[in-house]
């Protein structure tokens, strides 16, 4: 299935922008949380085909949001990709093993972001 609709989950209004624009450009439909409780009621609402995750906000973070996406029935074949500003390995392993398909480490490179939807998609 191609990935047209995607949510941006991010606490940082500056980065939902930047997210948002690179992929609006790029012809996608993009939607936006700004706490991974609110992503949970926008994705039952409207079913992205791709989330992408940041990890440090308030409420619950964006692993435990992962983790809660992944072993939900009705959510768990929609991919995840984190991305966040936690750049250590055991961060990453730790995203991956939460159910996220795939981790990018701001500042996000936009061609790296679409390489990774097309590789999805």
């Amino acid at each position: 299935m191609a990935i047209q609709k995607i949510l941006v989950v991010d606490d940082s209004p500056t980065e939902r922008y930047f997210l948002t624009d690179i992929l609006a450009k790029n012809g996608f439909s993009v939607s936006t949380a700004e706490n991974g409780e609110e992503a949970l009621l926008k994705i039952k609402a409207d079913k992205p085909h791709l989330i992408l995750m940041d990890v440090v906000m308030p409420g619950q973070n964006g692993f435990q949001i992962t983790r809660a996406i992944a072993r939900d029935a009705e959510t768990q074949d929609v991919p995840i990709i984190i991305c966040t500003s936690k750049n250590q390995e055991t961060d990453r392993i730790w995203g991956l093993r939460q159910g996220a398909r795939d981790y990018l480490v701001k500042p996000i490179d936009p061609q790296e972001l679409l390489a990774k939807i097309a590789s999805l998609g």
